[in-house]
Order: C-alpha cells, then sequence, then structure tokens
C-alpha cells in the first residue's frame, strides 16, 4: 500500500454496554448517558455491540431506539449483529423503524457465519433440526434486499389495509438506510464479499492471519482486496483499543497498564486453528499513543477511526478515555470539530458531499 498522510475526519466510538448482573437497568442508563456524552464531546459515531448470553447488549435494535430519542446529532451503528439469529425480514422492520426515530442517522454493522454459543441458543431459536440451518452470506443480502423498500409482488398486487388499498413494502421504510450497511471484515473472504456486495467495511484490532503472521501485513492485504473488489468509494472504519492515562488518577492508571500487560501476550504469535491476530492495545500518555497510532500503516489508508473501549472498565472511566482522545489524540490525526461535521452530513446524505 501506497504511503498516505494521516486524515482522520470521522471519530466515533464502540462502547460494551455493560452491566450487573443484578442491576441491568443501572448499567444500560448509564451507556445511554456515555452516548450522550460522546455527542457533546464531538463524536461523530457511537457504536454497540450486539452480544448474547452475556450482561451486555443483547438486542441492538431495542436499545438504539432508546438512544435516538437520548441523541440529536450522533450517529449509531452497530457493531455488530449476527445475522444467524435473525430473521432478515423482521430485523428489517425493527430497524427500519430505528432509523426513522433517529431522522436518518443509524448505521447497521452485521456478520455472517455461525453465531456464537450455538449449541445453547440454536434449540430456542429455531424449529425442527436448526444444524443444517443457514449461516451464510445470502442471509445478509435478503436482509439488505428488505431494506430497500422495493415493492412485493407484481404492480398489481395490493392489500387491504384501514387506510385503503396499499402496495406492499416493508414497513417502515427508511430511505438511505441500504447505503449504511456495514460488514465486519477480519479476513480475505469477508473483505472480498463486502466490496463485491457494496457494504462498508469494518475493521479492528482482531483478524485472521492468512499467509502471515504480522497483525498490519494481514489487515493491510484485506483492505486492499476489499478495495480492488469494488470498495473503493465505500466507507472503512478502523477500530483500534485507545486508553490514554493523561486524565486517569494513579490507581486508575496502574490498572490500565495492568490491563494491557495481561492482553500483550496473545499478540505475539497466531492463536487457534484460525490463525487469530491481535493488535497491541494502546495504553499510554498521549504523546506515546500519537507516537504508535502514527506508526499505524493502516491509518493513512482510512478516514474514519472507532475507539474501542474496553469490556472491563467502569463508566467514569470510560468518560475519561473519551474526553482524552477527542482534545489530546484526534485533532492531532487531522480531526476537528468541523471536519467531524463535515463528514457527519456526508456519511448521512450523500448528497452534502
Amino acid at each position: 500500500m501506497s504511503t498516505h498522510k494521516i486524515s482522520i475526519d470521522h471519530i466515533g466510538f464502540l462502547t460494551p454496554g455493560n452491566y450487573a448482573n443484578d442491576n441491568p437497568l443501572a448499567g444500560l442508563e448509564q451507556t445511554l448517558r456515555l452516548l450522550e456524552y460522546g455527542e457533546t464531546l464531538g463524536f461523530a459515531s457511537a457504536w454497540v455491540r450486539q452480544r448474547h448470553l452475556e450482561p451486555g447488549i443483547s438486542s441492538a435494535a431495542a436499545f438504539l431506539a432508546a438512544a435516538t430519542q437520548r441523541t440529536r446529532r450522533i450517529q449509531l451503528g452497530t457493531a455488530v449483529i449476527p445475522i444467524g439469529y435473525e430473521n432478515p425480514y423482521r430485523l428489517a422492520e425493527d430497524l427500519s423503524t430505528v432509523d426513522v426515530l433517529s431522522r436518518g442517522r443509524l448505521n447497521i454493522g452485521l456478520s455472517a457465519g455461525r453465531p456464537p454459543h450455538l449449541d445453547l441458543i440454536g434449540p430456542l431459536a429455531f424449529d425442527g433440526d436448526w444444524s443444517a440451518y443457514d449461516f451464510s452470506h445470502q442471509r445478509v443480502l435478503r436482509f439488505a434486499d428488505n431494506l430497500r423498500g422495493d415493492f412485493l409482488g407484481d404492480a398489481h398486487t395490493v392489500i387491504k389495509t384501514p387506510f385503503g388499498p396499499q402496495r406492499p413494502r416493508l414497513q417502515p421504510y427508511a430511505k438511505g438506510l441500504s447505503n449504511r450497511l456495514w460488514y465486519g471484515g477480519g479476513s480475505l473472504r469477508s473483505a472480498r464479499w463486502a466490496g463485491e456486495n457494496g457494504f462498508n467495511l469494518l475493521i479492528g484490532n482482531v483478524t485472521t492471519g492468512e499467509q502471515t503472521d504480522d497483525f498490519f501485513e494481514a489487515q493491510a492485504r484485506q483492505l486492499e482486496t476489499y478495495r480492488q473488489a469494488g470498495g473503493a468509494e465505500k466507507r472503512v472504519a478502523l477500530g483500534r483499543v485507545i486508553v490514554p492515562l493523561d486524565g486517569a488518577d494513579a490507581s486508575t492508571r496502574r490498572r490500565y497498564l495492568d490491563y494491557a500487560a495481561g492482553r500483550h501476550e496473545r499478540t505475539l504469535t497466531p492463536q487457534g486453528e484460525r490463525r487469530t491476530l491481535y493488535a497491541r492495545d494502546l495504553v499510554g500518555t498521549s504523546e506515546q499513543i500519537l507516537e504508535r497510532l502514527l506508526a499505524d500503516p493502516i491509518l493513512p489508508h482510512v478516514r474514519e477511526l472507532r475507539l474501542e473501549l474496553p469490556y472491563e472498565f467502569e463508566h467514569d472511566e470510560y468518560r475519561q478515555i473519551l474526553d482524552d482522545v477527542v482534545t489530546r489524540i484526534a485533532p492531532a490525526l487531522g480531526w476537528s470539530q468541523t471536519s467531524g461535521e463535515i463528514a457527519e452530513a456526508s456519511s448521512t446524505n450523500p448528497a452534502a458531499a
């Protein structure tokens, strides 16, 4: 990949949405407040994970519906929804409703393949023999087709409604939402598929080592594959775990450093049969983090950076991290409040670009 100057005009963050088992309301409310706080700081987007059987957000659609009423400007995203457990039509109805409520701020990140905890959830989610169920990319494409709002049947097909005869299609139709679909890429195959099928690309600090043990080399190949496959004009959001020490007290700093040290060994060699590669967490002072970001070979090739917040921290620590990133780190990467507003307008309304 050629050398480019780093120019980030979109800063987002991904929050785990944790809560205590005995008090989910408190944790979910704190996460909603974190999204509000991120908006006041000028972040362009806030993303949530969809996780099953864990004390986190199990329904991104339900949570983000609430977030639409607590925020005004910030884009909202799912990173990612495993499509395997979802009905492509019903999920399209739910997320179209969320996008309408958000006034066009929703971004939908998806993944295909065998979803997690299938042996436990499969018998509860599916009828009959679920072992042969379709977990392929075709489910993602069916979902995308539903969002496009095409009329069902032929030109003469109508249904009876309290409002009179209507040509049937998915309701509500959320104009533009089908352009804000993302695929979570972590392999050459997934990157190629996303490019060929017109999806924006989410990449992060975990990827698959294919013909290399070097994380950045593997991710660079995936990004190049995506763009050659049709994604040259699409959005790419790069995720990195970034934990600045600047605004933390002494004990919190020690905990942040212990966190990074406990995860360092996994970054040294490929992990497991799938040869999973992990990037090092960026934990340090803002000057130390910037030094490593400026040396990141992927960063010059994207315009959007997604801060991935660790699972293990407290909500006041998340606020400190967001504050340090947007005030001490993001400006050195080319981001400004003005550039963020322009990027926001162009990503939600292409005509504004």
